[in-house]
């Protein structure tokens, strides 16, 4: 490993000479993990003490979605800067386009003359990155959360180049609770059952449907019961899944401390911006659901904390800032390598927000998007405000939904079927409306067909 190392750091040209303060970038990604599946986010039915190591070192956002909740689409976003309806990703196989291929955020680092490093899950589309050297990264370990950890430390322990480096590590769990739901044995992790269901975590207080959800999930859930196999599910049966997800967090958390120890041992919190987050989150049994794509909480809010060098006056704190961990990561990481970012990218990088966790959100709202591709087909998105969330599918009784997210985090009460909050509605129309015509999608017809008038 230390020659390849070598040999890479004596081929770069002279004009990529680097300063010294620019700072190596460590990017730690789980699978389907929501943003209330930590510790430090007040939930105690689990622990993740390594995850709040990082969000005492660092900020933790609490408004940060993902661009489209499933894995392929989501990660497309982050290493391509655009969003998965513009480069033509909104669905899991989807493979990357020949002209993005040399241009991802991977070469973009290479480029700015970072040595680029990936342990783990790829999916942008191939499980793992396919070669040796592809996408600006060099591979040192596939897609398999056994030995990741291990791989990680081990490069960071053998690393003697004279660049900085963009390391990424990208683990598969929790999402192995989607084997657990289909009663097959988990690829990853071994979570013995409880004893008694009453060991379980209980259910969430937002776990039944409610009266004037759109109707579209219900019909969706029904189309693929290979996805969704928790039809049946009882009362218990969901605990016992809530349980396995947690379980798995907690193992996926302790690989993560073997990272956050190496990071420690080698003091490189002084030279080294850290991100965690999530590529999208699980329903967990709220409003019924498992798995992903629905454009609940539990399933587009992610977890998000950023340790930065120099910025220990804020470690700790929390920011209500509007992020999307997808198209935002591209900017955010030019933005501390000090390179240019791609016109083509729509995010905005979130360095200031994380030096200045206090203020209130510079962004007015942000756009997360879904289709239902491996189901009915049914598209989807979601507009998000610092107070309100709109929601958005193009069909099915009640389609347009409103929660207020100061007092409504759960999502029980939808406020577009109440007249005295139309002007809101129609504000997030029209919000939509010009979102569309900023940013065309792949469909041969606008999307702006799907926005009621009414």
């Amino acid at each position: 490993m230390k020659k390849i190392f070598i040999s890479v750091a004596l081929l770069l040209p002279a004009a990529l000479s680097l300063k010294a303060d620019r700072p190596n970038v460590i990017y730690i990604i789980t699978d389907q993990q929501s943003a209330s599946a930590m510790s430090c986010a007040g939930n105690s039915d689990l622990k993740t003490p390594n995850m709040d190591r990082l969000a005492q070192r660092g900020v933790r956002f609490t408004n940060a979605y993902c661009a489209l909740p499933l894995s392929g689409p989501s990660r497309a976003a982050m290493f391509t800067g655009m969003m998965p309806s513009q480069c033509g990703m909104s669905e899991n196989e989807t493979p990357l386009p020949d002209s993005l291929k040399v241009s991802t955020l991977g070469n973009l680092m290479e480029n700015a003359g970072y040595y680029g490093a990936y342990a783990g899950k790829w999916h942008v589309n191939t499980n793992s990155i396919p070669e040796e050297k592809a996408f600006g990264f060099h591979r040192i370990h596939p897609n398999n959360d056994r030995g990741l950890a291990e791989a990680a430390v081990k490069f960071l322990d053998e690393y003697k180049g004279d660049q900085p480096f963009f390391l990424v590590t990208s683990f598969d769990n929790p999402h192995n609770v989607c084997q657990y739901a289909r009663g097959q044995r988990l690829p990853e992790a071994e979570i013995p059952e409880p004893a008694s269901v009453d060991d379980c975590p209980n259910l969430p207080v937002n776990h039944l449907e409610q009266p004037y959800d759109p109707a579209v999930l219900h019909w969706e859930r029904q189309q693929n019961f290979r996805l969704y196999p928790t039809h049946d599910f009882t009362a218990d049966d969901w605990r016992r899944y809530r349980n396995t997800y947690y379980r798995l967090v907690e193992h996926v958390d302790a690989e993560i401390g073997k990272i956050v120890d190496e990071i420690d041992r080698r003091n490189l919190w002084d030279n080294t911006v850290v991100i965690f987050t999530s590529d999208h989150g699980d329903g967990q049994g709220a409003h019924q659901w498992n798995q992903k794509t629905a454009l609940w909480e539990e399933t587009a809010c992610i977890p998000m904390i950023v340790c930065a060098p120099g910025n220990e006056k804020n470690a700790g704190k929390v920011s209500e800032a509007l992020v999307c961990n997808g198209i935002d990561l591209m900017p955010s990481v030019l933005d501390w390598a000090g390179a240019p970012v791609p016109s083509r990218c729509k995010g905005q990088s979130y360095r200031k927000a994380v030096e200045n966790p206090d203020k209130p959100s510079e962004r007015e709202y942000l756009v997360t998007e879904t289709d239902f591709a491996q189901t009915g087909g049914t598209r989807g998105w979601l507009v998000r405000s610092p107070k309100y969330k709109y929601v958005l599918y193009e069909a099915g009784k009640n389609r347009e939904a409103l929660y207020d997210m100061t007092n409504d985090r759960t999502e029980m009460r939808n406020l577009a079927v109440e007249s005295r909050y139309k002007p809101v509605v129609e504000d997030f129309r029209k919000v939509l409306t010009q979102w569309f015509n900023d940013n065309p999608g792949g469909l041969p017809y606008s999307r702006v067909r799907f926005i009621p008038v009414n």
